[in-house]
């Protein structure tokens, strides 16, 4: 799938939320830590009544963990059900027929598959849908709440002058992706690195409490791509290599935004292998429902093989598995044997 990605905290980790204790319980604690005339030892509060922790506000968080949904998914299906909707109402006032299938269907004498799996992720496809993702964070945000370090007029990225109604123009989807595909075409940067940029921002947002919006998403992707090609990438990108894509950005601005973000994503920069999954998954779906189909081809006697092989080689994989645990139980039936063995004998 990758590298293996080293953490700086646990990968359960979560922004901790303040617990929610009953007045009950509050005014206990009070009243039992005060020391009283016979100078008996005052309550010490157990570390789980001080540690305790909202579990369900944690595990709504997707980027850390694997049964959350993802807050891109969410966002596209206003949309989706509107289009649906739109073209259900269209279809049956006209009564044309919808045209040829744009989408390849396999057949029993064909078989259509793509090159993009979970662990070799098409490239152009996924930054598609990541930029489709980002493009729908924009459009159905909840507010505007941004931090300085992000804003483009505050730190421009750019000579050219910013538009006036920068802050309120929301871009589109082809121009977010020509931004995308342009710093990992120049850096040469991976499919797996973008889905890790996803999860980053979506991680952003949960943890600092913020929107991204036309004034600063150009600045939050970038400042996430920065961080996910050093983390994932096997040969990571300097900040002085970004600024010679981005000729008009100083590097004391890179290393700033690089700072902020790790501080604001508390430095919890492990992305589970179930997270990573997810996501992958989640962006094959919205590519689904915004017919961005990855390319297809048919299955040919090469591919065959190889999938053959592949599928052979985990099947063998897992016979091993099998015949270890099978001893493990062997041996732990022969020990149990033995036990009342030699409790019968005595």
């Amino acid at each position: 799938m990758g590298n293996s990605v080293s953490c700086c905290v646990s990968p359960e980790s979560s922004p901790k939320l303040p617990s929610r204790q009953a007045p009950e319980r509050l005014e206990e604690l009070h009243t039992s830590t005060e020391v009283s005339d016979d100078n008996t030892v005052p309550y010490l509060q157990h570390i789980s009544d001080r540690e305790l922790l909202d579990d369900l506000a944690l595990e709504s968080n997707p980027s850390d963990h694997a049964r959350a949904s993802t807050i891109f998914l969410s966002k596209s299906q206003t949309d989706v059900r509107d289009r649906r909707k739109s073209n259900h109402i269209n279809h049956h006032v006209s009564h044309v027929s919808p045209g040829p299938l744009s989408k390849k269907y396999s057949s029993c004498s064909t078989i259509f598959i793509d090159d993009s799996t979970v662990s070799q992720p098409n490239l152009k496809s996924t930054i598609k849908c990541v930029t489709l993702a980002i493009y729908y964070h924009i459009k159905n945000r909840d507010s505007d709440r941004s931090l300085d370090i992000f804003d483009e007029k505050l730190h421009p990225l750019s000579r050219e002058p910013v538009p006036e109604n920068y802050s309120f123009v929301d871009p589109e989807h082809k121009l977010i992706y020509r931004f995308v595909r342009t710093l990992f075409s120049a850096a040469q940067l991976t499919a797996e690195c973008a889905i890790v940029t996803l999860v980053y921002l979506e991680r952003l947002l949960t943890y600092a409490e913020l929107d991204i919006c036309p004034a600063n998403w150009k600045r939050t992707v970038l400042g996430a791509i920065l961080l996910a090609s050093k983390v994932w990438d096997d040969q990571a990108v300097w900040n002085v290599d970004y600024c010679q894509i981005l000729k008009d950005i100083a590097v004391e601005d890179m290393n700033e935004m690089e700072r902020e973000f790790l501080e604001l994503l508390q430095f919890n920069i492990n992305v589970p292998a179930s997270v990573y999954a997810k996501y992958y998954f989640d962006l094959r779906q919205l590519a689904d429902d915004n017919n961005l189909n990855f390319p297809l081809e048919p299955l040919n006697n090469q591919r065959a093989q190889k999938l053959e092989a592949i599928s052979r080689l985990c099947e063998d994989k897992y016979k091993d598995l099998s015949r270890a645990a099978m001893r493990r139980s062997l041996s732990a039936d022969n020990l149990i044997g033995v036990r009342h063995s030699n409790a019968v004998l005595s």
